[in-house]
């Protein structure tokens, strides 16, 4: 009996995708749950397992068509017998691994299994003639990714010039056009819808972190031990925001037409690098949100980043967003606005600087920050005031140390 492979909801308000990577070919055994393809929408990219085990009996898609949600996309014959398993070098993967299991049985050591590779990076290595154990994985569970191929592939450097001859350009000098992904197109539309409807403007300011950095070094170890996450500076910057847009909340709202709409939340997205790019996970209500809960679900966040399983429900609704990009060593920069939303801070890398304290040069370690806003419903003076109160908050975080106590040590104030 055939089984039907059909496109589920990803998400609120999404009606479509794109078909991205077939994993498995007509003829391909499958297991229940193994992924098959990979659906690409304008909000995140997934891979959709099998509905049940047996044979892949007909595709009824190719790549790069345009599916909708609940469209039969391939038919599975139920408990059928594969023609194939998947290309030459998996049905070589195979056949090594049933030779591992054999050794195993007649008591010789196992070989190890070869890591799992991801659909991109097969085609690298294919076309590169490269075998999965010569690169070194550094996806989740070990996983292969396009990125490490890539790192394997530049390590090959070019032999030395020939004294007193231009030498030919020689070594790898391909080229690769990639259909773009729907998350990408996407994101490539918002940005230039950002820069088209909004009057986009940054100020910027400065924070002195030695405070932050002396109240994690005291307690980092007692609320690693009561939460099992590092106390970080992303959680100081989340509350000094939620205090901020309390104070600002003209920050907090954005245009509906002739309307201004205010948000008495405060939603915040978080700008966390994925495997298909920058995703912006929403943290909802992080103004009734705990150190340790900011902190937890951002940890979380990065991890299901790194392998696509953000849902697009979780990237819809913010009403703020936060970008660290010192993360990547940038020192200064200005975020571009997020639609609808009316702001961004952007954070930036740490850097001793000397500094001028009562009458003194002092090294302090200092942090760059940006407000970018639209300056059709934010003044200069409100932006101005709302940076300002961001520095005040990190730098002398008070109200924020009293909370941490509550949460590490027990106190009830």
């Amino acid at each position: 009996m055939a089984i039907e492979l059909k496109i589920p909801s990803v998400g609120e308000s999404i009606t479509e995708v794109i078909i991205g990577t077939w994993i498995k070919h007509e003829g391909d055994a499958v297991e229940t749950d193994e992924p098959i393809v990979e659906i690409d929408s304008d909000k995140a990219s997934q891979e959709l397992g099998a509905p049940a085990g047996g044979t892949i009996q007909k595709l009824l898609k190719k790549e790069g068509d345009t599916a909708q949600v609940g469209e039969v996309i391939a038919l599975i014959e139920e408990n059928g017998k594969a023609a194939k398993r998947g290309t030459g070098a998996r049905s070589a993967s195979d056949g090594g691994k049933k030779g591992a299991r054999q050794q195993a049985a007649g008591g010789s050591e196992a070989a190890p299994a070869e890591p799992r590779v991801m659909p991109a990076a097969k085609r690298m290595l294919d076309e590169n003639k490269l075998s999965p154990a010569d690169i070194t994985p550094s996806g989740p569970g070990g996983r292969v990714l396009k990125e490490d191929v890539q790192r394997a592939l530049a390590g090959k450097a070019p032999p030395p010039p020939t004294a007193g001859k231009l030498p030919a350009p020689q070594g790898l000098r391909e080229t690769e056009t990639v259909r773009m992904s729907t998350l990408r197109k996407r994101l490539a539309q918002r940005l230039v819808e950002a820069q088209q409807t909004a009057a986009i403007l940054t100020t910027f300011n400065e924070i002195d972190m030695s405070a932050v950095m002396q109240l994690r070094a005291h307690h980092k170890d007692a609320f690693l031990a009561k939460h099992g996450v590092k106390l970080g500076f992303m959680s100081f910057f989340v509350k000094a925001a939620v205090d901020a847009l309390r104070l600002v909340p003209q920050v907090n709202g954005r245009i509906e037409g002739d309307n201004i709409v205010y948000h008495n939340y405060q939603d915040i997205g978080v700008a966390v690098g994925g495997g298909r790019g920058l995703v912006v996970p929403v943290l909802r209500n992080a103004e009734r949100m705990s150190f340790a809960e900011v902190e937890l679900a951002i940890a979380d966040f990065g991890r299901r980043a790194q392998s696509n399983e953000i849902t697009p429900d979780e990237m819809q609704g913010g009403t703020f967003t936060i970008s660290n990009g010192g993360v990547y060593g940038s020192l200064l920069s200005t975020p571009i606005l997020n639609p609808p939303q009316s702001g961004i801070l952007g954070m930036h890398a740490i850097q001793d600087r000397p500094m001028a304290v009562n009458g003194q040069v002092v090294i302090r370690p200092m942090m760059y920050v940006a407000l970018s806003y639209d300056h059709r419903i934010i003044d200069g003076r409100e932006a101005v005031t709302f940076l300002k109160r961001i520095k005040e908050c990190v730098e002398d975080p008070t109200r924020m140390l009293m909370e941490i106590r509550r949460q590490v040590v027990g106190f009830r104030l």
